[in-house]
């Protein structure tokens, strides 16, 4: 289990997202100016956007631009309409790939998404062919080292559904997407931080690969996700980090 440590992976997504800041704020922002054309710009009653807006914080975006582009999805400043685009596909060893977009060009999306699936082993699929391999759910992940039972406690008395430990210490807090908030709050409250906080596709199985067939995947993952309009990747690939 060492090799396909899930700690190890989130300190590795980390590590990219650290390196391509600039990508961060432009995700962040589409996903600001989506939730709040979709739910209204009132964070009280928006809970999508108060997300989106916690995402910004953690990623040191400005308060201003923080508005201003809730100000554009509304209405208040002229602004991009972006839409919403999920595509599914497969890539090495028939391991499952969630890829969801925001753009204001779907022609230019799908060429890109397509492309990348072809030219690094994969292959796309059609609407529906993978997603029922996974769940949508809340998922909270605090560090190795972190009280199992003060965790379960507050996660479970906020309405969690299942708090697990990984083989490498690592505790995941699971729930439904309407609980994430109230389970998120708990643990804040608790003094717990989970280093990893969102509303995610969680696979439902996992695919293992290794050697060559681990590096050819991971390079499909990283291509798709530097490309301009996509906000997610998901896949249920079980990669070493070493």
């Amino acid at each position: 289990m060492a090799g396909h440590s899930k700690w190890a992976n989130i300190q590795h997504r980390k590590g990219r997202q650290d390196e391509k800041r600039g990508k961060v704020w432009t995700r962040v922002i589409r996903e600001i100016m989506v939730a709040a054309r979709l739910g209204g710009g009132d964070l009280a009653i928006n809970p999508r956007l108060r997300l989106a807006v916690e995402k910004a914080k953690a990623a040191n975006m400005p308060a201003d631009t923080v508005k201003r582009n809730i100000d554009k999805a509304t209405g208040n400043l002229e602004g991009v309409h972006y839409e919403e685009i999920r595509y599914e596909g497969y890539g090495i060893g028939g391991a499952a790939i969630i890829v969801d977009t925001m753009t204001d060009n779907k022609v230019r999306t799908v060429a890109e998404v397509r492309h990348a699936f072809s030219k690094y082993g994969g292959s796309m699929g059609t609407a529906g062919s993978v997603a029922f391999q996974f769940k949508n759910v809340g998922q909270l992940i605090l560090a190795p080292g972190t009280s199992e039972d003060k965790v379960m406690e507050a996660a479970l008395e906020a309405g969690a559904d299942d708090v697990i430990v990984d083989a490498d210490g690592a505790i995941e807090v699971i729930t439904a997407p309407a609980g994430f908030e109230a389970v998120k709050n708990a643990l804040d409250a608790a003094g717990l931080r989970p280093e990893v906080a969102e509303v995610t596709m969680r696979p439902e199985n996992t695919v293992e690969l290794a050697g060559d067939d681990a590096a050819r995947m991971q390079k499909l993952l990283d291509v798709l996700e530097d490309l301009d309009d996509v906000q997610d990747v998901f896949h249920n690939a079980a990669i070493p980090t070493t």
